[in-house]
């Protein structure tokens, strides 16, 4: 199960996938076309042509999960395409699986305390 933690890093790729691709060839995919670490615990997310469908994998400690999720009658709501990744929060993932509009969810920035000596 995907641990909701509050350092969660989800990749959401911008560019559309074969879907007949398997685990391994997703774990390719992350470490050449995003350049990132499949084995680092981070969330990698992955689009069909078709928007109707994702799948994401994720390392978490014992072995390489992959989840499929797709919609019946929408889409999802995924950047425009180009090259690279688009990082969302635990927050903006969670919507998004749910086949809502992530975009809507405001991303806020909170200032870390000062240590005070």
């Amino acid at each position: 199960m995907i641990g909701f933690r509050g350092d969660l890093k989800v990749l959401v790729a911008s560019r559309p996938i074969d879907f007949r691709r398997g685990v391994h060839g997703l774990v390719a995919m992350v470490a050449q076309a995003l350049g990132a670490d499949p084995y680092c615990g981070n969330v990698f997310v992955f689009r069909s042509k078709r928007k109707d469908r994702l799948k994401m994998i994720f390392w978490d400690g014992t072995g390489m999960v992959l989840m499929t999720k797709w919609l019946e009658e929408s889409a999802f709501t995924f950047p425009p395409i180009q090259d690279g990744a688009v990082v969302l929060t635990a927050t903006q993932f969670s919507v998004l699986v749910a086949g809502l509009d992530w975009t809507h969810v405001a991303q806020k920035s909170v200032r870390r305390p000062n240590k005070v000596a």
